[in-house]
């Protein structure tokens, strides 16, 4: 590695987005003719990896039928040169490996496995479901460790134990424990991804292989210009695009939660046709949209 190319092993890509599941107008349906304009869109904007079906992609609303379509969609919008990711873990890991291996007949390049929630298993309990899952398709996995919702942490034992899995490369960290994650990196190949927006920049000058955002799909431009500089050792210029985002990140992924407030800014954009949720998500209201608006105006991404 010279001083010129300091990127880091990167098995799914830099600039991740987790995409949020564009619905019709009623709700019941996913648009699918939406969710391909937005898989192109992000595209255009910088990012070389798309996440299908995760916690701001309404995962746990959507039926089996409507995760596997809307995949089967953004592979086909975006070609085969972009990652695509589906998220396939739930509390159920029979469940799970069912989505994993359906997934794995339309052609994506990865799965997206988040700790499993609500039942809290033990850590055993947790290396056997992804375990499980990891060993029932030929995909590379991408472990999702955040407890705030899952309600677990993996532990560093945890986490260097599935790493001895061939096809588990990476993790999403929505935990903010850096030091686990530093040595973890410094004593395995298991590579890191920030999923936390406003740790972006802190992940990457750790040696981060990217990120998976809910922000990028709002602001794709500024997200390449941060990683693009850290690759380059430029940190005035990633330190920049960092402040640009922060009220960015801030209004997403402040008060309202960022599945809602990332659909709000793309109907600002005029990206997506409405900003309709699905329970137990309600939509903006007046005033979050224009406390959105103004943050989307001030970053100059409206």
């Amino acid at each position: 590695m010279t001083s010129t190319d300091l990127r880091p092993a990167r098995p799914f890509g830099a600039v991740g987005t987790a995409m949020v599941t564009p619905l019709t107008e009623d709700g019941h349906g996913v648009d699918l003719e939406a969710a391909q304009r937005l898989a192109r869109h992000v595209v255009e904007h910088g990012h070389d990896m798309i996440v299908v079906s995760g916690t701001t992609g309404e995962a746990p609303t959507l039926t089996d039928v409507e995760k596997l379509d809307l995949a089967r969609a953004v592979r086909e919008a975006v070609g085969s040169e972009i990652t695509v990711l589906a998220g396939v873990g739930t509390y159920d890991t029979a469940h799970s490996i069912d989505l994993a291996r359906e997934h794995a007949k339309l052609g994506l390049d990865g799965l997206l496995v988040v700790t499993p929630y609500y039942s809290k298993p033990s850590q055993a309990g947790v290396i056997a479901h992804t375990t499980a899952i990891a060993d029932s398709t030929d995909l590379p996995v991408m472990l999702y460790d955040i407890p705030g919702r899952s309600g677990i942490p993996l532990a560093y034992e945890t986490i260097m134990r599935l790493g001895e899995n061939p096809r588990i490369l990476a993790v999403k960290d929505a935990k903010a424990d850096l030091q686990q994650a530093s040595r973890i990196m410094a004593q395995s190949d298991l590579t890191y991804y920030s999923g936390e927006d406003a740790l972006n920049l802190p992940w990457l000058t750790l040696g981060a292989s990217g990120i998976v955002s809910v922000v990028s799909q709002v602001a794709g431009d500024l997200e390449q210009e941060m990683i693009e500089a850290v690759d380059r050792s430029d940190l005035l210029t990633a330190r920049t695009a960092h402040r640009r985002l922060v009220p960015v990140v801030e209004a997403i992924m402040g008060q309202l939660p960022g599945a809602v407030a990332a659909k709000t800014a793309l109907h600002l954009q005029g990206v997506l046709p409405h900003a309709v949720m699905r329970g137990p998500h309600v939509p903006a209201d007046q005033d979050q949209v224009r406390a959105l608006a103004a943050a989307l105006e001030a970053a100059g991404l409206l």
